[in-house]
């Protein structure tokens, strides 16, 4: 096992900004982004994603660093696997299929990571999307597509009900790098198999929903809202047991929930973050501080930008300055989780979030190399997030049955 000194003197060969990272041990990619990402396609298999005999397949086919590689290697392995999934509905192997369909999402969501936003952006999402339907269906799970009417266009999501109508209800909100179908694989399937409800949806700025014009908002707990609205009218959920996980940038957006939207039962965040301005200005600096980025970095920096709605790294910083959420105005119960890989930043905020908060229901989980849990938002081990969170729901939500 390596020392966290070892770990980090490896991310200083890589170049990289101690205050923003979210890895600090190399895993397949000397380029940082791509390991990250990586890492997060291997984290899928367990719950349904590729294989890691797949997964590093497709990663031998990468030139290092470079995005388009990268795009046509994941691509590549989808095609494959759309061929084999032909192949067992001829033969009648509908799970089977629906579990290759499952895969061939996960290879078009990969595929997207490091294409800048445009026509192949437009098509390997939108195929990511076909193949994640048709696998809700071959698999037969409980999945009902819903939307959000919000700021004159429609934030798209997925509805899986328990079999037990009492269930608490988890709302799975991701970051900045992620769309609410990857979310399942992330965390969604853990829930619905531990018997949760389960709801995932795109806030602006996430998936496609910037194509609406809709773009990462300040006071998100306002879209929050509509979606809570949405989970209640359609679908009945009770909002005394209605909790959100937060992850990655989602992480403030569970804090701005927390403070804001007094309808939740819960809250938990992965890492907290109550002030993405500074998170941003981390982001400038390092760009700014002479060190080449990547391709896959650069391109990964454009589609950051396109789901802001701004043309470069100092307009987001002043957009999102000030804008730091008040953990005085939590009441409600508040989880942070923080891994031991992620940057000054993130743990410097999720820290003083957790210190901050005035009530009697909040805890802080750190998660070190032990775990195998301590990479950004437990992408080495997303099982270990479940287990974390749902031991502290079942005390939490029995005091507020």
């Amino acid at each position: 096992m390596k020392s966290q000194n070892e770990s980090l003197t490896n991310q200083s060969d890589r170049g990289a900004d101690y205050s923003t990272q979210r890895l600090t041990q190399r895993y397949r990619f000397n380029d940082p982004n791509m390991d990250l990402f990586f890492l997060g396609a291997l984290s899928w298999g367990a719950a349904g994603g590729l294989s890691v005999g797949e997964a590093f397949y497709v990663a031998s086919q990468i030139e290092d660093g470079h995005p388009d590689s990268w795009a046509d290697a994941f691509e590549n392995q989808a095609e494959i696997l759309i061929e084999q999934g032909k192949g067992w509905l001829e033969e009648g192997n509908v799970r089977a299929a629906g579990e290759v369909h499952l895969k061939t999402f996960a290879a078009y969501r990969s595929a997207w990571q490091f294409v800048v936003p445009g026509e192949r952006f437009d098509y390997l999402f939108q195929s990511s999307q076909e193949y994640f339907d048709l696998a809700m269906k071959g698999l037969q799970l409980p999945a009902t597509k819903f939307s959000v009417y919000y700021g004159g266009g429609e934030l798209p999501g997925h509805f899986y009900q328990s079999a037990d109508s009492s269930a608490p209800t988890i709302l799975i909100i991701g970051g900045a790098d992620t769309c609410h179908e990857d979310r399942f694989l992330s965390q969604g399937r853990y829930y619905l198999d531990r018997g949760y409800s389960v709801a995932l949806v795109d806030l602006p700025g996430q998936g496609l929903v910037p194509n609406q014009g809709l773009y990462w908002e300040q006071q998100t707990e306002n879209s929050i809202h509509k979606v809570v609205d949405t989970l209640i009218e359609k679908f009945n959920v009770n909002t005394k047991k209605l909790v959100l996980l937060g992850m990655s940038l989602g992480g403030y957006f569970a804090c701005r929930s927390a403070a804001y939207e007094p309808r939740l039962a819960a809250v938990v965040a992965t890492p907290a973050l109550y002030n993405p301005g500074e998170l941003f200005t981390g982001v400038r600096e390092q760009l700014s501080s002479g060190i080449p980025e990547s391709a896959a970095g650069a391109n990964n920096l454009q589609v950051l930008l396109w789901k802001a709605g701004v043309k470069g790294v100092t307009e987001l910083v002043e957009k999102w300055d000030n804008n730091a959420v008040d953990p005085k105005r939590v009441k409600i119960p508040f989880m942070s989780v923080l891994g031991m890989q992620e940057g000054a930043v993130w743990k410097k905020q999720t820290k003083e979030w957790y210190e901050a908060i005035e009530n009697d229901q909040k805890k802080l989980i750190t998660l070190d190399a032990e775990t195998g849990a301590d990479a950004h938002c437990q992408g080495n081990n997303a099982l270990r997030l479940v287990q974390e969170v749902e031991t502290w729901l079942k005390v939490v939500l029995s005091k507020s049955a």
